[in-house]
This record gives C-alpha cells, sequence and structure tokens, in this order.
C-alpha cells in the first residue's frame, strides 16, 4: 500500500497504525493537504445532514478519492440559498438522510464487488491466485434524485464513476431526469453548470421546485359591535367607580351597518415536480348572522338594521331590540312603563311607578322608595337605590349600583355595588362591594358563589346575615309561589261562600286559572331545585372574603351557622369537612 493510500485510510478510519518512517516532513504536509479531513459539524444547522462515521458515502468517497486522487468532502446541504420553509426542512432531513444510506449502501457493495479469476480448491492454487491481480467492477456515474413527500422539491447527488466507468454528463443528468418524470420547476442553469463543475460528486444540489398548492381563505365577518359586553366596573386610585360610564345599551340608527362580510377566495392548484396538478381546496362561506329586525343588503355583503334601536348578539345572530328612550322621571307623566325592548331613563324612578323591560334597563338617577323595577338582562343604577322595605328590583342578569338601601333584590347573576345597607339580596353568583365604602351593614345577603366586601357588619354589632351556597333565587321564588296558592285557595274559599252569580262565575274561573298557573310554576321549580341539588352536593358551598367582620355578622352555609363574637380582619369563610371555618 502506498504512503498516499495508508494516509487517506487513516483520515477516514483511524486506526493505532504508523506512518512509513521513511515519509518525509514536506512528503507529509503536502499529502494532507490533498486529502481534506471532514468538515466540523453544525448541529445548529438544519440544511446540513450528518454523515456518522459508519455511513456508506465514506467508503464511496474514499475509494474515489483512491482512484482520481483529492476529492473535497461530500457537501450535503438541503437548502444552499435559504428558500425553503423551516418546517419542510424538518420533515424532509430524516426522509432525505434515510434514503441515502440505503442508496450509498447499494452503491458500495456493488463497488466492492470484484472479481478474481477461477481458483483451485487447493492451498497452493489457493495460494498462487492470491497473488493474481484484482478485475475492478466498472460502474458509470450516477445521478440520483430524491422527492420530497408532496412531490413539490427534488434533489439530486451524483455519484462518481467507479473504475473505467464513464464520468457524469448533461445528457446524463436529463436522461435520468426523465426516467424520474421529474420535468417541471427545473433549475437548468444550474444543472448545466454541474455537468461540467469540478467539485460535481458527492454534493446535494436542489434541482427542482414545483408549484404549491395555496388553499383559498376562508369567508369572514367584520363587527362593528361587540358581541360580548363586558360587564365589569373598573375602580380608580381613589376607590371609586363611575357608573356612568357602563353603558349596555348599544345604540343603532336605521339602515346602520352592524356587520360586513367577507367573501371566500378560491383556492389556487400547484403542481409537482412530475408534473402532476396538486388539488386546492377553496375557501369555505360563513352566513352573515341575521336576527330579529335586520336585513341583508342588495350585494348579500352587510347586515344592516331595519329599526333604531339597541344591538344585541344572542344566541348565533344580530338582532335589534327597540329602545325606549325616557329623558326625565317615570312619574305620572309617563305612568307605569312596560316594554318589550330596552329601557333608558335619563332621570329617576319616582316612588310607587313600576318599569318592567324584556330587556336592558338603565336609570341614570335614583330608584325610589316603594317602586318596582324588573330587568330582563342587565339593571344600571347610577345614582343607586333608596327603599323603604317595600322596593323590589330583578334582573335576569346582572345589577350595578351605587348603592342598595332598604330594598329587596333577585339577581341571576352578579351584583355590585358600594354599599348595601339594610338589604335582602337573594343572588345567584357573586356579590361584590369593593369599590366605595364596600360595605354590607344588616339585612340579610344570600350568594350562591361568593360574596366580597371590604367590611361585613358594623361595630354596633348590627345583626348581619351572609348566606353562601345554593339556588337563592329559585328557592325563594318557590316560596312565594306557595304563599300565592295559599292566598289564592282563601280567596277561593271566599268566593264559593258567596252567592251564585255571573261575576261569581267570572271571579272563580280567574282564581282558578291564576292556581293552575301557579301549581305549574311550583312544580317546574321543585324539579329544578332537584336537578341542581346532585351539583351543588360538588361544589364547596360559596365563599366570603373580606377586609374586616364585625362582631354581630351570622354565617349561613347549608345546615351550618355560625356567630362572630369578635372583631376578625382579613376574614375568609368557608365550608371545610362539614363546618364553617374562618381563615
Amino acid at each position: 500500500m502506498s504512503f498516499k493510500d495508508k494516509l487517506s485510510s487513516f483520515l477516514f478510519h483511524p486506526k493505532k497504525e504508523e506512518l512509513p518512517e521513511e515519509a518525509l516532513p514536506e512528503e507529509l504536509e503536502r499529502t494532507a493537504q490533498e486529502i481534506p479531513e471532514a468538515p466540523a459539524a453544525a448541529p445548529d444547522d438544519p440544511t446540513r445532514l450528518e454523515i456518522p462515521s459508519d455511513h456508506p458515502i465514506r467508503q464511496l468517497h474514499e475509494l474515489r478519492q483512491k482512484e482520481s486522487g483529492a476529492l473535497p468532502y461530500p457537501h450535503l446541504c438541503m437548502d444552499e440559498d435559504g428558500v425553503l420553509p423551516p418546517e419542510l426542512l424538518e420533515k424532509e432531513k430524516n426522509r432525505l438522510q434515510s434514503s441515502l444510506k440505503s442508496v450509498c449502501g447499494t452503491r458500495w457493495k456493488a463497488a466492492k464487488g470484484r472479481t478474481r479469476g477461477k481458483h483451485s480448491k487447493k492451498k497452493a492454487e489457493s495460494e498462487a491466485a492470491a497473488e493474481a491481480p484484482e478485475e475492478q467492477l466498472i460502474m458509470d456515474a450516477r445521478p440520483w434524485f430524491h422527492l420530497s413527500s408532496d412531490k413539490i422539491y427534488a434533489w439530486m447527488l451524483i455519484f462518481p464513476p467507479v473504475g473505467a466507468g464513464a464520468e457524469v454528463s448533461r445528457d446524463m443528468i436529463y436522461q435520468a431526469l426523465a426516467a424520474q418524470n421529474i420535468s417541471f420547476g427545473l433549475n437548468t442553469a444550474l444543472l448545466d453548470r454541474v455537468a461540467h463543475d469540478r467539485d460535481r460528486y458527492f454534493n446535494l444540489y436542489l434541482v427542482a421546485i414545483g408549484k404549491p398548492a395555496f388553499d383559498g381563505r376562508n369567508g369572514n365577518i367584520v363587527d362593528n359591535f361587540p358581541r360580548e359586553i363586558q360587564r365589569v366596573l373598573e375602580v380608580n386610585e381613589f376607590g371609586q367607580v363611575d357608573y356612568t360610564a357602563l353603558n349596555l345599551i348599544c345604540n343603532v340608527e336605521e339602515g346602520q351597518e352592524i356587520c360586513h362580510f367577507i367573501r371566500p377566495t378560491e383556492g389556487e392548484p400547484g403542481r409537482t415536480v412530475t408534473n402532476q396538478e396538486v388539488p386546492a381546496k377553496s375557501g369555505k362561506s360563513v352566513p352573515l348572522p341575521k336576527g330579529r329586525n335586520t336585513e341583508i343588503s342588495e350585494d348579500g355583503d352587510t347586515l344592516i338594521a331595519s329599526m333604531p334601536g339597541h344591538v344585541e348578539f344572542a344566541g348565533s345572530t344580530f338582532q335589534v331590540k327597540p329602545v325606549l328612550d325616557i329623558d326625565g322621571d317615570v312619574d305620572f307623566s309617563t305612568g307605569k312603563i312596560k316594554f318589550v325592548g330596552d329601557v333608558n331613563i335619563k332621570g329617576d324612578v319616582l316612588s310607587g311607578f313600576t318599569v318592567k323591560a324584556m330587556g336592558n334597563i338603565y336609570v341614570g338617577g335614583v330608584v325610589e322608595a316603594g317602586s318596582t323595577v324588573e330587568a330582563g338582562g342587565d339593571l344600571t343604577v347610577v345614582k343607586g337605590i333608596l327603599g323603604d322595605g317595600t322596593t323590589v328590583i330583578r334582573a335576569g342578569r346582572c345589577i350595578f349600583a351605587k348603592y342598595i338601601e332598604n330594598a329587596t333584590i333577585f339577581v341571576r347573576e352578579n351584583l355590585q355595588t358600594d354599599c348595601i345597607v339594610n338589604g335582602r339580596i337573594y343572588c345567584d353568583g357573586e356579590v361584590i362591594l369593593r369599590s366605595g365604602r364596600g360595605s354590607i351593614i344588616g339585612g340579610r345577603v344570600w350568594a350562591a358563589k361568593r360574596v366580597n366586601a371590604s367590611a361585613v357588619g358594623a361595630k354596633s354589632e348590627v345583626k348581619t346575615s351572609i348566606a353562601l351556597g345554593g339556588m337563592p333565587c329559585a328557592t325563594l321564588e318557590k316560596d312565594l309561589v306557595r304563599k300565592k296558592l295559599v292566598s289564592l285557595a282563601a280567596e277561593l274559599e271566599r268566593l264559593e261562600a258567596q252567592l251564585d252569580s255571573p261575576a261569581k262565575a267570572s271571579l272563580m274561573g280567574k282564581v282558578r286559572m291564576k292556581m293552575s298557573m301557579s301549581e305549574l310554576r311550583l312544580k317546574q321549580l321543585e324539579e329544578e331545585l332537584d336537578s341542581a341539588r346532585e351539583d351543588l352536593k360538588d361544589q364547596d358551598g360559596g365563599r366570603m372574603e373580606c377586609g374586616v367582620a364585625y362582631a354581630g355578622t351570622e354565617i349561613n352555609m347549608g345546615d351550618e351557622f355560625l356567630r362572630l363574637r369578635q372583631e376578625t380582619h382579613q376574614c375568609v369563610a368557608k365550608l371545610l369537612c362539614g363546618e364553617i371555618v374562618l381563615m
């Protein structure tokens, strides 16, 4: 073995093998320059393929080097120009490495297939045959191609010839491309250059890029009004809340645009490097969310209001509800108000008057004693509720009020206020008093989930009751319906004692109808409570959080009862292991 061959073997297959002592320093230096070492690996470069020490491309490279002299180290870069998306490189790198190792292994096995002349089985003939000259296998150069899984990209690597095989040529490359049906998106300039390049072997080239398919964009709806109103009051640095800033009514004029439609786009088909079409999906259309009192424009792209009112998104559609604007107070000039939409009152609700609305109610002033306000949605009272024990307030969603005094409140979701004095509160959500005074003084507050206040009770130890858990509104309504049934039964008994007359028959018919409706409602409430009891078992029974709880405060959770005997700061009350615990 020549000195050059031994050095090449040493560089690619390190062994404890000494170089010939007669090697001159200048010859060693010259030969080492002719046979380059493997470049340092770049583990953070996702475009380069790794070449392990046992990779068959090393043996092929060494074989070519022995036959033709100095040869650059294999350059296996998937994206020399940086045009490929990172996700493609990550996806195709392992596939390419696996395919390359397989084809290199096959070619190396073929290249090792050297044959000798016929040998005798006898030892002498074998020894003679051992000295017989080798007959080397002849293999032409071979362009090898790898296609991405979607056949949009194609890479090429050219294996050098073995022995007296033919060198690669331009015709050989194009014939190999035709054999693989690669005909679209070819980089012909690169292919023509590579055919005559001095370092064309053992390099990876991106030789063809097809046309990726692009799916169309789906249709979209652009809203001009919010689909969900944020019912949150912000507290300023002074602990105050501006209740006038909570405008839950979104006014719209007739013909005003509510939302508009952006049409979907058609997909753009692609083409693989094998000249096959890649289908593309067209974008999906979405319908305009048309609801009550809205209409679609002639071009079909815009949803507009067909009447002035309040825009609300309910279910899956925008709808316009009528809005009743009261410029002043609710008094004898307006009478009692019963409205199917939203009511916007700029003044007060005076004593003895009733306001009922299926939507939201906004009161810019106060709700006075002896009045009744019922909102199917949210209720906002900017200056507070001043009752006398007979004032009743109901809301199907949330209530926001500056203060509440001597009033009965039914709220299906949350209640937020600055102060509650001698109130009777029934809330299926949370009662929050963290702005202004943030105090609950006297009365009874029953919240299903949480009571969060700055202070509960007073230094005078006035009795203040806090009940947590359960279903406050449904439970109280059931009790009221039962009382109503008792009252109707007494009235029916009184009517039966009267003399028969057409008026008596008419009145008894009305009472029986009311009794029938009340019994049906009572049955519905009982079923609702029964079905909810299983869910309530998994809950923790509610929670009370306050900065200070004064003596005289009573806490109820289910059947458990606790009365505070002393002032407690930073108080948190909850039910643990069937017992009320202060934390």
